[in-house]
């Protein structure tokens, strides 16, 4: 079996040549990301890849409007608040996602992935939506918004 970083290079061989419009290779990098965050990450990683994860799912970016906020925030100097890492990142990886056929299926398999991994982050969801609203202007989303949008 592959490691996981072994698996998520051949997975994003598939993403950076899919086409796709909406760019979900960020979405997958973001999801990798937060997943894989250790003591030793360093603040900036994790955060961004979870601005990442937020905005997709409770906002609707597209990969390739989280990859343009990454952007904005990359121009705001100053240091990043740590955020806890939980235990558990989510049931779902890098792995199961590789087990679906290319297409569709992986396609949604990245969804649900990155909602997965969201869900284990809930502890930093005010944190990060409060930096999303005070760097980028997002505002926050609703409850109900949010339950309705989780896969």
């Amino acid at each position: 079996m592959p490691t996981d970083l072994e698996a998520f290079n051949e997975l994003s061989f598939y993403t950076l040549t899919h086409g796709h419009p909406a760019f979900i290779h960020q979405l997958a990098v973001d999801a990798f990301t937060a997943q894989h965050a250790a003591e030793h990450s360093k603040p900036i990683t994790v955060v961004f890849s979870l601005v990442g994860l937020y905005l997709h799912l409770e906002h609707g970016f597209s990969g390739e409007q989280v990859q343009r906020a990454h952007m904005r925030l990359a121009r705001v100097r100053r240091p990043w608040q740590p955020m806890p890492l939980p235990a558990e990142r989510g049931e779902i990886t890098v792995h199961h996602v590789l087990a679906e056929a290319p297409g569709p299926a992986r396609d949604a398999m990245i969804e649900r992935w990155c909602a997965s991994v969201w869900a284990a982050f809930e502890p930093c969801r005010s944190a990060i939506a409060e930096m999303a609203h005070r760097e980028l202007g997002v505002a926050p989303t609703p409850l109900a918004a949010r339950t309705a949008g989780r896969h």
